[in-house]
């Protein structure tokens, strides 16, 4: 008997069908250890010893493992073929030699392949090798330097900069590039040009376009004519020249077609094109990869995902020759079969690019057995992968050079055009951009040397230089990619990371730093420079695939980094918060003191004169405040005055009126946690938020009373004689009574809610047991497709989440609820109820999902009853403490 050992049951399952009776196929349910994520994980002293930690569900499953592994002759290693699967292979292979016996006499084998079919799996199963201890050491050292960069370094942002989350060794780095990118657009001054053109036909009467390209004997560039007066001045020439043509040009041209999809080139297509985030992209294209039920047979329908390589192997090399001869004809099919390199810094070109496994698999007959995003996935990997086989486009450039004359004066323009002759690759792909002009595709009219031409007119328009933008996802993993910044299988959960800890928001599909994030840029650029330099990030990559090539021994890289760094944490732990202040107002001057146009001081205050504006931090978030304070109480979001509304004028203050009760003036103004109104300026003045859904524009005085009128008495409760008030909270408007909050519908009830109308939500109220209210469904997906009961996605307290029953799944940060699929929330589902403790008798919808499963776990709980009783006298429980086995050496 063999037993096979592969991350996820999906995988298990197909090749469980590939191999037969002879074999049987296992799950690891990928990682089964990891670092716990407490000190003393990494020791470096003990020459940066290892603790790994099995938690309960992993120690389950190996123990499957090692009871399947006894009626075994040979234990084979199937895990996916890079540095993660690699891992998991020698993970696997130390938790079960821990246990006594396990592998003894057992013939351990290392098996890889790139595609789930059949003939790939049989291929790998033919030619087994060892587990690659370099591989393996190359994880290791990544992973203690991730640990050792996490947790000695984030630490020390708690301590100097309250709020902040954490620090990385590589999320760090692309957090930067943000950030660099966000100060680029800050310091940019727009630089005004204009452009000047004629509108003339040629001799037969066809119009087109020509430029300037020379004026007063001097070669004109597109931002040379820098004013209007000067395109005034030309523009005027122009209508009273004569236009001939003194040089036409054709050349031809050849647009080749892109390689084969690596990791990144495929997570860029993917947003642009499909509008997937990195993360979404690899979650499709891991499904696709696990396989597919296609004609009653489960196939794996792409190569695998993780990849920096660009070439496909030779028989996919020739299948796609033969889809795009049957396909699209002989004259698409050039002489020669293409080969590609990557031009990508530190690329290891270890695997095939991303391809389907079977090309003949045509995406219109694949799509009906997959979900939408999965089709869609599929037809972009399918197009890509032909189209690199394919025939180049032929193009011609033509080129004409114009003078006008005009009173013995003259001048020069260009006129370019460019006609597709044959469309080759472009009939089946053509790569989305970003950020790029478009290429001037215009046809030219018939133009020959010597052509008199009538001018229809002549224009000047004014334009201004724009700053560089913002990165996409996309934008963003390609320059982390050109940099060396970073792996293809670290790209998706990069980015992630940087969404989840409230560094980057998304707005546009372009990443915004926030200020957690910029503050946190700015803190690491001044005190560790060093360790967020792209090429340090990107020698450090180096060193790691040195180490996976077995040419640096692992220990040692640790020990060079390490030295260092340690040193460095332990002088800025030292420092004062005042001089790290000193330092972020120093480096973040343009972003939060911007400067005021009139020439005064950005830093002083506003409101006392003679105070210093400073960057002020706090667990709930920084802002700006005066150095008089508690003197002066000014404060405002960081940003400057220019991030406020323009409705609240200088200083972010805007004098709405007298409230008419008391005579104090009201007041809107911004705070650090966005606009709110004042009533007078009292030492402790009347403050309150404006609401959801208000804005700075609409408000009035009238609306700014009503607000600090809050709380409202609405009357006494007919039952109690108790107060009832309705007011806005955190979580919105509502009613109180007795310790009794009950939600209102909307901002404005809180204003007119009356006696009978209060006392009615607070008796649902009770009745639920004061249980707080179903919010209402934003989407739902029908019935669950197995075990029935509405799928929803609800608005909670906490975010948006996915409802099934009892089980409530949150999404994840970031993720728009109306772009969840039934799939996904499935999945969440699942997830959720595998997670959830056990507490006797489970919810009724998890009952019904999981039936079977609830049913075994009750009985071998009752047979598992005497021995957890024996095992609590004298055995550690794993399931009670995770299991800890320290690695002290590879």
């Amino acid at each position: 008997m063999n037993l096979v050992i592969v991350e996820s049951p999906a995988k298990a399952k197909t090749i469980n069908k590939y191999l037969g009776n002879d074999y049987t196929v296992l799950a690891s349910y990928g990682h089964i250890r990891d670092l716990p994520a407490k000190d003393g994980s990494v020791l470096p002293d003990d020459d940066f010893a290892m603790s790994w930690e099995v938690d309960g569900k992993s120690g389950k499953r190996m123990s499957d493992i090692a009871a399947a592994l006894k009626t075994a002759d040979r234990l084979i290693l199937a895990t996916d073929p890079d540095r993660e699967g690699e891992a998991i292979s020698w993970h696997v292979l130390e938790v079960l030699g821990a246990k006594r016996g396990a592998l003894k006499g057992k013939t351990i084998q290392r098996v890889v392949f790139n595609a789930i079919t059949k003939q790939a799996v049989l291929d790998a199963m033919a030619k087994p090798r060892d587990v690659d201890q370099p591989l393996v050491e190359a994880y290791l050292a990544r992973r203690a330097l991730d640990y050792l960069v996490g947790f000695t370094l984030s630490p020390v942002l708690w301590r100097k900069l309250p709020g902040a989350r954490s620090a990385g060794r590589v999320q760090s780095v692309a957090l930067r590039l943000v950030c660099d990118r966000e100060n680029e657009i800050e310091i940019f001054r727009p630089q005004e040009y204009w452009s000047v053109l004629a509108r003339l036909a040629n001799p037969a009467g066809d119009e087109f376009d020509a430029r300037l390209s020379e004026w007063q004997g001097r070669k004109i560039g597109r931002l040379d004519v820098a004013d209007g007066v000067t395109a005034n001045e030309i523009r005027a020439f122009l209508n009273s020249a004569t236009f001939s043509v003194t040089a036409a040009e054709q050349k031809p041209q050849k647009r080749h077609p892109f390689a084969p999809f690596t990791t990144s080139t495929l997570q860029q297509e993917a947003s642009r094109k499909l509008g997937f985030s990195a993360q979404r992209t690899m979650q499709v294209a891991q499904r696709l990869y696990e396989g597919a039920d296609i004609g009653g047979e489960t196939v794996g329908l792409i190569t695998y995902m993780r990849t920096d390589g660009v070439q496909i192997a030779p028989e996919a090399v020739n299948a796609a020759r033969r889809v795009i001869a049957q396909e699209y004809g002989e004259r698409y099919l050039p002489e020669k079969p293409r080969f590609y390199s990557t031009k990508a810094k530190n690329a290891q070109e270890a695997h095939e690019a991303i391809r389907p496994t079977e090309l003949s698999r045509l995406p219109n007959t694949v799509a009906r057995h997959l979900e939408a995003d999965e089709a869609r996935l599929y037809e972009l990997v399918w197009k890509r992968t032909i189209a690199s086989q394919m025939q180049s486009a032929d193009f011609e450039r033509t080129t004409v050079d114009i003078t006008a004359k005009s009173g013995g004066a003259a001048a020069g323009l260009r006129a370019t055009g460019s006609v597709l002759k044959f469309d080759g690759f472009l009939a089946l792909y053509q790569e989305s951009r970003d950020d790029e002009e478009d290429e001037d595709g215009s046809r030219l009219p018939p133009l020959s040397v010597g052509d008199a031409l009538l001018r229809k007119s002549a224009s000047a328009s004014q334009h201004f230089t724009e700053p560089p933008p913002r990165y996409t996802e996309a934008t963003l993993v390609k320059k982390m990619e050109e940099l060396g910044i970073g792996r293809p299988s670290t790209y998706a959960s990069t980015l992630a990371t940087l969404r989840d800890r409230d560094y980057v928001t998304i707005d546009k599909k372009r990443l915004v730093p926030s200020d957690k994030g910029r503050i946190v840029t700015a803190f690491l650029e001044s005190f560790f420079t060093r360790y967020v330099e792209y090429d340090f990030t990107a020698s450090l990559e180096e060193d790691l695939d040195r180490i996976s090539a077995g040419e640096a021994e692992w220990r040692e890289v640790l020990r060079r980094f390490w030295k260092d760094f340690n040193t460095r944490i332990g002088e800025v732990k030292e420092l004062r918060v005042a001089e790290v202040i000193d330092a972020l107002n120093d480096d973040l001057a343009a972003h939060i003191f911007p400067d005021r146009g009139d020439g005064s001081d950005p830093r002083s205050c506003p409101t006392c004169g003679d105070g210093r504006l400073s960057l002020k931090l706090s667990r709930f978030g920084s802002f700006i405040g005066c150095s008089n304070y508690p003197e002066c109480r000014y404060t405002r979001q960081l940003g400057g005055d220019s991030d406020a509304d323009p409705a609240l004028g200088e200083g972010g203050v805007k004098l709405l009126g007298a409230d008419p009760e008391t005579g104090l003036d009201v007041t809107l103004r911004s705070g650090r946690f966005g606009p709110y109104v004042q009533l007078g300026e009292d030492a402790k003045p009347k403050r309150a938020s404006l609401p959801k859904g208000w804005t700075v524009e609409s408000l009035d005085l009238a609306a700014a009373c009503r607000l600090l009128s809050l709380p409202r008495a609405v009357g006494n409760h007919p039952e109690t004689g108790k107060l009832i008030e309705a007011n806005i909270g955190r979580y919105g408007p509502y009613v109180s009574h007795d310790g009794t909050y009950a939600n209102l519908s909307s901002v404005d009830e809180v204003f007119d809610v009356g006696l009978n109308r209060a006392v009615t939500v607070l008796a649902e109220k009770k009745e639920r047991g004061g249980a707080r209210a179903t919010p209402a469904a934003l989407k739902s997906f029908g019935e669950h497709p197995a075990s029935g009961g509405e799928i929803t996605v609800r608005d909670g307290r906490y975010g948006p989440y996915v409802a099934w029953g009892k089980i409530y799944a949150t999404l994840p940060r970031g993720k728009d609820p109306q772009t969840v699929t039934l799939e996904e929330a499935i999945a969440m589902i699942a997830d959720k109820a595998a997670k959830a403790p056990s507490k006797g008798k489970p919810a009724k919808a998890a009952k019904a999902s999981v039936k079977a499963t609830a049913g075994k776990d009750a009985e071998s709980k009752k047979k598992a009853a005497p021995k957890a009783a024996a095992t609590a006298k004298g055995t550690k429980k794993t399931t009670a403490k995770p299991k800890t086995t320290k690695e002290k050496s590879a």
